[in-house]
């Protein structure tokens, strides 16, 4: 038998450089978390002005995560992400060059924030549009932990790399080396991507066969576009609606940890970039290992156990943390407690994101899209509600309305049918998947 004829794994390859384009995501829009510190001294902001900067980031992200969903239906995830990943490193450079001496300083970084997080909103649905043409449904857990564990490693990237450059060169530098990284990352994508696994010369007659059988719409054309369907359905709603929870949740840790440490557990700076690697560090965890669960009980028990079972259990173990974490006297065990519910929100990624591939087929990029602008929505808010909730009744306060969040996006989690198509019958009959070796 020929290798062209044998089972290549050209798929696992390039889910390998989505998990390597997503860390590169999260390094260029959590550096500013890092470099926050000195920004608001260069500038002469509070924290009240920083989260609006914060903000105004997962705004833009938030309102064109649907029409970044479009883009990847239509015109396909290669050249989508190329150009959107050239797009952060342009006003990655940007942000370093707004003066503190311009007048408009405040204006200037909000609106290269906002579209930063315009440019980066192509990011997952351009990822779940590639999952729902290469991904067969029994390995979709297995691929989008893979692709979010990418979150947690340029999350806990962050911290040691932008102080050990801004300690060297400045806070602007960590920019600058961050534009370079994601462009190197664009032109390694766009030469070695392709839209469909029939496409992609690398991929055997084995792999396409594979990958086919296990699609829930193999093949399918691209109609126009369902909105009646997208815009009706509880199962989408519901989705959007635990995602926003999820949002708030985990930009607690994105926006504020590191700033947390600092000025009210009193770290130090080096100290504060040990301590913020562990929250990314359990998230990468908590990515691979729900990612691994979900497929293994949705192969057992059927996908309403395997995806919003584990997302139940996920959002309630981190509503435990979050309190207890908030509530401890000791630093490092804070830092544990806490680290350990970013882990816990994390084993539901791979949850949403397969879920919104399964049921939406071909239309997937805008779903997924949507349900995303809901967890942005949820993020710009927490940037800006926390620090406000934490000067007016403290910091356990402010972990305190995530965990009831976590609660409420728990309770959601159980309204989700996984089985339900967008567009009539069910996933498999809604019958357990049988994993394909």
């Amino acid at each position: 038998m020929t290798a062209k004829a044998g089972r290549s794994r050209v798929r696992i390859m390039l889910v390998f450089m989505l998990f390597l384009l997503s860390a590169v995501a999260f390094l260029d829009r959590t550096n500013i978390s890092v470099a926050g510190v000195q920004m608001r001294q260069e500038y002469r902001f509070d924290q009240i002005h920083l989260g609006w900067v914060f903000s105004a980031f997962l705004i833009g992200y938030a309102a064109f995560q649907v029409p970044a969903g479009w883009l990847a239906w239509r015109y396909g995830p290669r050249r989508v992400l190329a150009i959107g990943i050239v797009w952060w490193g342009v006003l990655s450079v940007a942000t370093a060059l707004v003066s503190p001496g311009s007048a408009h300083a405040l204006v200037l970084l909000v609106m290269v924030r906002f579209l930063l997080g315009a440019g980066e909103a192509v990011m997952y649905p351009a990822g779940n549009q590639f999952i729902s043409r290469w991904i067969p449904v029994q390995e979709r857990g297995k691929a989008n932990g893979w692709i979010f564990a990418g979150v947690g490693a340029g999350s806990a990237l962050s911290p040691p790399l932008i102080t050990l450059i801004i300690a060297g060169y400045g806070w602007r530098a960590a920019f600058y080396v961050c534009a370079a990284i994601g462009l190197v990352a664009a032109l390694a994508w766009f030469l070695l991507a392709r839209d469909r696994p029939e496409d992609h010369a690398g991929v055997s007659a084995g792999e396409l066969a594979h990958i086919r059988a296990g699609l829930v719409a193999p093949g399918a054309p691209r109609t126009a576009l369902p909105w009646g369907a997208i815009l009706t359905r509880g199962n989408v709603w519901a989705l959007f609606f635990s995602y926003f929870a999820f949002g708030y949740v985990v930009w607690i840790f994105f926006s504020w940890f590191f700033i947390y440490l600092a000025e009210a557990r009193h770290v130090d700076l080096k100290a504060s970039a040990f301590y913020s690697m562990l929250p990314p560090l359990m998230m990468m965890l908590g990515c691979l290992s729900g990612g691994w669960i979900s497929d293994r009980v949705t192969a057992t028990r059927g996908l309403y156990l395997g995806r919003s079972g584990l997302a139940i259990l996920s959002f309630a173990l981190t509503a435990v943390f979050l309190v207890l974490g908030s509530m401890a006297q000791s630093t490092a065990l804070a830092v544990v407690v806490l680290a350990g519910g970013a882990g816990a929100m994390y084993l539901s990624q791979s949850s949403f994101w397969s879920v919104s591939a399964d049921i939406a087929g071909p239309h997937t990029g805008v779903v997924a899209g949507f349900m995303n602008m809901g967890c942005q929505i949820g993020g710009a808010l927490t940037s800006s509600l926390t620090p406000w909730i934490a000067a007016t009744w403290g910091w356990t306060a402010a972990f305190g309305v995530a965990g009831a969040l976590a609660v409420a996006g728990a309770l959601i989690w159980a309204l989700v049918d996984p089985n339900r198509l967008l567009i009539g019958g069910t996933v498999h009959g809604g019958d357990p998947i049988e994993a394909i070796a």
